[in-house]
């Protein structure tokens, strides 16, 4: 399974990153990487989730 990751600069200079495929799985951090790391983090718990209740984990 491939997720798409789009990251963007605040202008209060955190990051944000979003799994494009997963809707509302976005993280903040201080930097890119934090980010990132912080949304697969989240996506991995949507993912769990959404196997614990059956569901199809693909958005």
């Amino acid at each position: 399974m491939t997720f798409t990751i789009e990251t963007e600069q605040e202008a209060d200079t955190r990051w944000i990153a979003e799994i494009l495929e997963l809707a509302g799985v976005l993280a903040y951090g201080t930097t890119r990487d934090e980010a990132v790391a912080r949304a697969r983090v989240l996506a991995l718990r949507v993912l769990a989730e959404r196997l614990e209740h059956g569901e199809e984990p693909s958005a």
